[in-house]
């Protein structure tokens, strides 16, 4: 019989298009969202000011009570909105004295670095997690999940470092919830105490607070120039080492 002839062999098919799988087009969606609101936060300050609205307007026609969670919640959102602490810090001191200051300006600041770590680990660690890999980035993030409240402490001790970029590093890196929350109330203990006694006394310049507040502001500042110093020469060191 005669041999059956085989059938033609399937063209080959060009490869499609690699897509993007779903999950990780929605972390991208929600890191967008993340900016957008962050962005909308810091230009809300062209229609409003933290300090007028504890000094004097709205603080003045509330009960007195209501005082404490009003400023809680206006420095919190002062800081995403990435108001400089020291001058949310400062308000404290001439609004509310040394004590009461202090008190609700850690509260504050506690308040806002939670809403910032939670706004961070919800819309924008998904999409930056697999940056993290690298050797220094990779190594950060391994000290950040295996010793948080350590990390996080010096993080909020250390001179100089913005305060929003260690929020929303720490909620891209592993580190757990508790151990940021108690390690940040803790840590931000002793800036927070310096700028708002300084305020406070400003207007004694020869009172003990005041000498010792001043001498702490310049210790924080002679302390982020060095710390600064130092990383211009890590970073010449690694570029000669390249090199």
């Amino acid at each position: 019989m005669p041999a059956t002839d085989a059938p033609p062999a399937p063209a080959p098919v060009a490869d499609a298009p690699a897509e993007t799988p779903p999950g990780r087009a929605a972390a991208w969606w929600r890191l967008g969202l993340l900016v957008v609101l962050l962005g909308a936060a810091a230009g809300s300050l062209l229609l409003w000011s933290p300090a007028e609205v504890l000094d004097g307007g709205l603080a003045d026609r509330l009960p007195g009570y209501w005082f404490a969670p009003l400023f809680t919640l206006v420095y919190a959102v002062g800081t995403l909105a990435f108001v400089p602490r020291p001058a949310l810090n400062a308000a404290a001191g001439l609004l509310l004295g040394i004590q009461e200051g202090v008190a609700l300006a850690v509260a504050g600041t506690t308040l806002g670095a939670v809403a910032a770590f939670g706004l961070g680990r919800r819309l924008g660690r998904e999409a930056l997690r697999p940056y993290l890999r690298g050797k220094v980035l990779g190594a950060l993030d391994r000290r950040f999940t295996e010793q948080g409240f350590r990390s996080v402490l010096v993080l909020r001790l250390l001179p100089g470092m913005p305060f929003q970029a260690g929020n929303y590093g720490a909620a891209f890196s592993g580190v757990r919830f508790l151990p940021f929350l108690t390690a940040t109330a803790i840590g931000v203990i002793p800036t927070t105490a310096v700028y708002v006694a300084a305020a406070a006394s400003a207007s004694h310049p020869g009172s003990p607070a005041f000498l010792v507040s001043a001498g702490g502001v310049a210790l924080l500042v002679l302390g982020t120039l060095v710390g600064l110093w130092r990383a211009a020469l890590a970073r010449r060191r690694g570029r000669r080492a390249a090199a």
